[in-house]
């Protein structure tokens, strides 16, 4: 699948998973279910404690890649540097997202071929990520800023593709993209790590369903 094809399938399903602080002995597990609960759009962010987490990581993405191929649409988070960039995609990353802006990963990541979504808070940051070639721009931290920042925000800025990323709920999800996200990113209320600990995956995919739900009239 290309990078087109994959970008247009992030943008149909509205909805990434933000997996943070999962081992890679349980990643594989992890996404299964988050795939088995209608979400197969997965972002798998870089812990950047230290070398050898940032390592586990890559870890994480390939084991990802080998055991689903296509049928998960993988990307990775918290990408800060263009050397993760590198890694990452040779681990099998489609997609790089970032908490901020910066001009050079995000040249980079479309330099090989790569979805970008970097992170923005203010106008000014939005504009100078999709001039640098952001294929969407992630709005964070959107649960502070609310729904009315992005209806706001795509006032005069219509033509930037906005993700709410940061706070996103079941109860807010929806909200978000009637007010113009293309998409929203959600982390611990999806993905509990308690739960994943514990090797109840059902609760993970049964979540999944309950955002899928949740969204299902807005897309």
């Amino acid at each position: 699948m290309d990078t087109a094809q994959i970008l247009q399938e992030i943008k149909k399903r509205k909805l990434i998973a933000i997996v943070r602080g999962v081992k890679s002995g349980q990643i594989v597990e992890t996404a299964g279910a988050l795939g088995a609960g209608g979400i197969p759009c997965l972002e798998i962010a870089i812990d950047q404690t230290s070398g050898e987490t940032v390592l586990e990581t890559f870890r994480s993405i390939k084991l990802v890649k080998e055991t689903f191929g296509d049928r998960i649409f993988l990307g990775a988070g918290t990408v800060l540097t263009e050397e993760q960039v590198n890694a990452a995609a040779e681990a099998g990353a489609e997609y790089m997202i970032s908490p901020n802006t910066d001009e050079k990963v995000i040249r980079r990541t479309k330099a090989i071929g790569k979805i970008s979504i970097p992170g923005a808070f203010t106008p000014s940051e939005a504009v100078a990520a999709y001039r640098a070639g952001a294929d969407i721009v992630k709005l964070f931290p959107a649960g502070l800023l609310g729904p009315d920042y992005i209806k706001a925000i795509r006032g005069p800025l219509g033509h930037i593709p906005f993700t709410a990323v940061g706070g996103v709920d079941l109860t807010n999800a929806a909200l978000f993209l009637r007010a113009g996200a293309c998409g929203v990113s959600v982390g611990g209320n999806l993905v509990s790590l308690k739960h994943i600990a514990a090797g109840n995956f059902a609760y993970l995919t049964k979540t999944a369903q309950d955002f899928v739900k949740a969204i299902q009239d807005v897309c």
